[in-house]
């Protein structure tokens, strides 16, 4: 494969000021760009929240830049005095290569071109369109992850594999043994009913019913979310008829994904935690309202599109079906011991 850059790239920055799922979803491309300028130093510039996601993925970034935000991007407000410290921040790092993973360029295209670095590559369209063979289409279709991976194909950077990573350490499980839970691993269920935006959160009494049969079929069920969606996990607990474990705002990103690491599956939204799961090969049930299913859809779950099939019914055979999967493999296990 012939790449387009040359290789005595050593700074090298990754533009993407997104959140955790689309983070996760980039993992893929980062893996293989790593793989390719193994002594480079690759910085992240994203949004303040993943300076923890850098340190967590440490061997693929070298550190992290905070976005200040840009007129236009809703993922972080806009402000003179902190964009002009951002801006005369990156043009001083004199990057060698800054990689626009962010979208289709049409906003943030010009932007990256003030970095001053000595290539600039991406994606683009019609309105973001870059003279340059460093850039292509923007593909509208097929999985977040593999829109990402496309570009490094373009590139001429070899893929390393299209597994999702997520690694949890000791400290995560740490922070989870200090919560003292009253778990056994692969003997509960993970119930996640927000999500970021309204319009991508299951009403919390569908939530509700699936947990209960998970409950009625000897699975604990764990209640999961942030302090700002209590009011959605306070609903879905009214509306269950069995116990459960309610760790509302209990969790910090760490602890939840040691949590979905030893859970039996996760029951969810199409939201950051399903992205965890994958990482960490937790199957599940989710539940997508976006109608993208196919941009975020993971292998090892079972994924409804509820803009097309809105019928809860099927929603309660999949998870019949993966609760009996489930029997099934441990009574396997069981007969071999």
């Amino acid at each position: 494969m012939k790449t387009l850059l040359p290789p005595d790239l050593k700074k090298i920055a990754v533009f993407r000021a997104l959140q955790l799922g689309d983070m996760l979803c980039a993992i893929p491309a980062i893996r293989a760009l790593r793989a390719a300028y193994p002594a480079a130093e690759i910085t992240l510039i994203g949004l303040p929240w993943a300076a923890g996601f850098v340190k967590r993925f440490s061997k693929y970034f070298d550190r992290c830049i905070y976005f200040s935000g840009y007129p236009g991007l809703p993922e972080q407000p806009f402000d003179e005095e902190a964009f002009a410290f951002f801006l005369n921040q990156v043009q001083q790092e004199k990057f060698d290569l800054v990689l626009q993973m962010q979208g289709n360029g049409t906003i943030v295209n010009p932007l990256l071109m003030e970095f001053g670095a000595r290539y600039v590559a991406g994606f683009h369209n019609k309105d973001s369109r870059v003279n340059s063979p460093l850039f292509m289409e923007y593909p509208h279709q097929g999985h977040e992850l593999k829109r990402m991976l496309a570009l490094m194909q373009h590139l001429g950077i070899p893929a390393q594999g299209t597994h999702m990573e997520f690694p949890v350490s000791q400290d995560d499980r740490e922070e989870l043994a200090q919560l003292d839970l009253p778990l056994a691993s692969k003997k509960y269920v993970v119930v996640h009913a927000g999500s970021r935006g309204a319009y991508r959160q299951w009403p919390p009494n569908y939530f509700a019913m699936l947990a209960d049969y998970c409950a009625d079929n000897g699975y604990t069920v764990v209640i999961t979310g942030t302090d700002e969606e209590r009011d959605i996990t306070v609903e879905l607990c009214k509306c269950m008829r069995n116990g459960h474990v309610d760790c509302t705002g209990k969790t910090t990103l760490g602890s939840m994904a040691a949590l979905i690491q030893d859970a039996g599956f996760i029951v969810s939204n199409c939201t950051g935690v399903v992205h965890i799961a994958a990482g960490v090969q937790t199957p599940g049930i989710v539940i997508s309202m976006d109608g993208e299913p196919g941009r975020w859809k993971h292998a090892v779950h079972k994924v409804t599109d509820w803009t097309k099939n809105a019928h809860l019914d099927d929603v309660l055979l999949d998870t019949a079906a993966l609760v009996d999967a489930q029997r099934s493999a441990k009574a396997q296990r069981n007969a071999v011991l």
